[in-house]
């Protein structure tokens, strides 16, 4: 019992970890004089993605590369069919013409290149330095088309931030290092245990378990903005999400530590990864947006895959 509550304690450290950094960095960013869009594309990007790159870095170190394929992967699958699919249901998801020109094309092109530099079963440091210069090269180029149109955050919020004090900012930056830090140690830890007890394997704790507690934030983010009938963001949520978590998780995992990659990933996970992104192509196609129906659809993908993989 006390290694699941330490797993939920873990999470909980983590995500409020990336939630201060977030926070403490963008106040800094807007003091030193960054527009909305760019803290939106940079800052609160990078910040909501740490969880899933301290857990990725933490079980990459502690040899269980599993979990760091796992998490990427997994993550990518439930974001696409889960989240997008909740979202859907309560309320259909309209699109502009530019996710698919930009999001999904960046999406669906660093998936396919995750799989392919994957497949001799290593990322090694020199294919980590190819997705950190794409993931720059990636943002570059987006924030340059986005240039001009509605920023990630407002104004007022980024007028907000400017306002918190500096000692506050920082002491937010500090304490979500270390939260990311010892959240990530206890969430790693316990979940190599949970996978131990039951005899299941550190790539079923990764793709399930890990996957979904890591991708929480993009889930609530979703979800709230689908109350509020804000579906665009929830799309752009997503898909950048998506392209953050191979070109920058798995890029900045393996500068730190080459990750083995298992055939099981190679023959089964990566294959649903790549099937989902490229499902969503004609639903996105189809009228611009995603009805209920089709979101329905996407959950039940979702479950069939862990009908399959458990």
């Amino acid at each position: 019992m006390t290694v699941y509550l330490i797993l939920i304690l873990g999470l909980a450290i983590l995500l409020a970890g990336g939630k201060f950094l977030v926070d403490g960095a963008s106040s800094i960013a807007s003091k030193l004089g960054l527009s909305a869009g760019l803290i939106g594309l940079t800052v609160v990007a990078f910040g909501t993605s740490a969880p899933e790159l301290l857990v990725s870095v933490n079980a990459a170190l502690k040899g269980t590369s599993d979990i760091s394929i796992g998490n990427v992967i997994g993550s990518n699958i439930a974001n696409i069919t889960l989240v997008l699919g909740i979202s859907a249901v309560i309320f259909p998801i309209a699109l502009n013409k530019s996710v698919l020109k930009l999001d999904y094309f960046f999406t669906l092109a660093s998936s396919i290149l995750f799989f392919i530099l994957a497949y001799n079963q290593v990322i090694s440091r020199t294919e980590g330095v190819v997705f950190v210069i794409l993931l720059v090269v990636v943002n570059l180029y987006i924030f340059k088309k986005l240039k001009g149109t509605e920023p990630e955050i407002s104004e007022e919020d980024a007028e907000l931030l400017k306002k918190k004090s500096s000692i506050k900012a920082v002491g937010l930056i500090i304490l979500g290092v270390l939260g990311l830090y010892f959240g990530s140690d206890l969430f790693v830890d316990s979940a190599v245990e949970i996978s131990r007890q039951f005899g299941v394997s550190e790539r079923i704790i990764g793709i399930t378990v890990i996957a979904i507690g890591t991708s929480l934030p993009e889930l609530t983010t979703s979800i709230i903005a689908a109350v509020n009938k804000k579906t665009d963001i929830a799309i752009g949520n997503i898909l950048g999400s998506n392209i953050m978590n191979v070109l920058g998780i798995i890029g900045i995992t393996a500068l730190v530590q080459p990750i083995q990659v298992s055939e099981q990933f190679l023959h089964q996970d990566f294959i649903w990864m790549l099937a989902a992104t490229a499902l969503l192509l004609p639903i996105l196609k189809s009228k611009l947006n995603i009805s209920r129906w089709e979101g329905g659809f996407l959950v039940m993908f979702y479950a069939v895959y862990l009908f399959v993989i458990l």
